[in-house]
């Protein structure tokens, strides 16, 4: 599973399946009416609020408004982001990536794996808990080096380029 508290949809342009995300502050790639819940296409509403509109829901006698799925300050997370306490004993090695581990309670997954699971944390510095185990790893620095660097020793750079390859294209296509 990925957990990303990340709204850009970076990792489904990963190709990380639905099945396997969990979008814990939700998604800029899906939008729906805030009182019916009807699903609105997403770039229909993202041009909307670019062009200074409200979208408004189409849904016959609802006069909702329609937001990108994302959680909004005080908002609750959806609910499925709770089974993370099924998923944690299943959980072979976690990886963080770029995060002060402040926020809770997406930064309490970090110590609701096992003691015997190896955490490896990707950061500008050490965080939360990270550190105290003897199976944690830590990789402090620059985020972007500090990746570069793992993915040349694990000989995934091809892949990588592959990935940043269809980034730019989708980029590019939206725009």
């Amino acid at each position: 599973m990925v957990y990303t508290q990340n709204i850009d949809g970076l990792e489904r342009l990963a190709g990380i399946p639905d099945t396997k995300l969990m979008e814990a502050h939700g998604t800029f790639a899906t939008a729906s009416c805030t009182l019916c819940g009807k699903m609105h296409n997403s770039n229909k509403v993202k041009q909307a609020i670019i062009e200074g509109d409200i979208p408004m829901c189409e849904a016959t006698n609802c006069k909702g408004k329609v937001k990108p799925d994302i959680v909004f300050f005080g908002e609750n997370l959806p609910p499925s982001f709770w089974d993370y306490h099924q998923h944690i004993h299943f959980t072979d090695l976690l990886l963080i990536i770029g995060t002060s581990l402040e926020v809770y309670p997406f930064a309490g997954i970090a110590d609701a794996v096992g003691t015997q699971t190896p955490r490896v944390l990707i950061n500008l510095n050490a965080v939360g808990s990270l550190g105290r185990r003897t199976t944690d790893v830590i990789l402090t620095g620059d985020l972007e080096e500090s990746v570069h660097s793992l993915v040349r020793e694990l000989g995934w750079e091809e892949k990588l380029k592959a990935l940043e390859k269809v980034y730019e294209s989708k980029q590019i296509n939206e725009e």
